[in-house]
């Protein structure tokens, strides 16, 4: 009896310092416009730059033979302000995802809510190619990433088509909005001028197309700002579509 009771206190207590391996570098310098999943025909690059302790190339070995990869990684801007569902020291157990509008509430077990009892995210990536850089090592070029740039990466492990995929399995309220997308229309001068510029016109197309705005948001007049990689897009929706104004 004795020793169950210690043990019980020991899990209570138990904590475990988490060591940042990676950092996530891509395109987006905000919040909005990030991807909503990880997305496996995304076109959408991000570099995994491991920290100088960790920038050691036996860690790596093996691991070109792996066409996935899943990322732990830390949710290091979902900060907690005055009137959301929790504060700096607490957490609700319901949340209200923006698919549903803002509106209706579910269970933080049962969404992707950044707003958790540990701000923890796991995505699974796309393997693209490995790089070196005389300055930052062996280098991951993955696609499907759902982060921020500067993202902490606390862990990469290969992802098993034997046993992380299960075809069968149920979306839950997820499978509503799954296929949801917008299509972009854009001035054909404009769209002209900025590919002169080097605009990466497929990756914007994408992003957009995924709709960055909150359900709850639906203001035909409303103009609605962008920032990816050093470009600033404006731009409206109108019923379906996205009409892009500036870029």
């Amino acid at each position: 009896k004795s020793f169950l009771h210690l043990r019980s206190l020991y899990l209570i207590t138990y904590t475990m310092e988490l060591h940042i391996i990676a950092h996530a570098r891509n395109g987006f310098s905000q919040k909005f416009g990030i991807p909503r999943q990880s997305r496996e025909n995304s076109l959408i690059e991000t570099r995994i730059v491991f920290t100088p302790t960790y920038r050691i190339r036996e860690a790596l070995r093996g691991i070109d033979e792996y066409s996935h990869l899943w990322l732990l990684w830390g949710f290091h801007e979902a900060i907690r302000r005055e009137g959301d569902d929790a504060t700096s020291d607490a957490w609700t157990p319901t949340v209200r995802p923006p698919r549903l509008g803002g509106n209706k509430r579910m269970g933080v077990f049962a969404t992707r809510s950044p707003f958790r009892p540990n701000p923890i995210g796991l995505t699974s990536v796309k393997l693209v190619r490995v790089e070196e850089s005389s300055e930052e090592g062996l280098i991951l070029i993955v696609t499907g990433a759902d982060l921020l740039d500067g993202t902490p990466i606390y862990d990469i492990k290969p992802y098993l088509a034997f046993s992380d995929c299960h075809p069968e399995a149920k979306n839950g309220f997820a499978e509503a909005t799954k296929d949801y997308h917008l299509a972009v229309e854009i001035d054909p001068h404009l769209k002209q001028q900025i590919l002169a510029q080097g605009c990466p016109w497929d990756v914007i197309h994408e992003i957009l197309s995924q709709d960055p705005r909150p359900a709850y948001q639906n203001d035909p007049e409303r103009i609605y700002h962008l920032d990816y990689a050093n470009w600033s897009i404006d731009f409206i929706v109108n019923n379906a579509t996205v009409c892009i104004k500036k870029c």
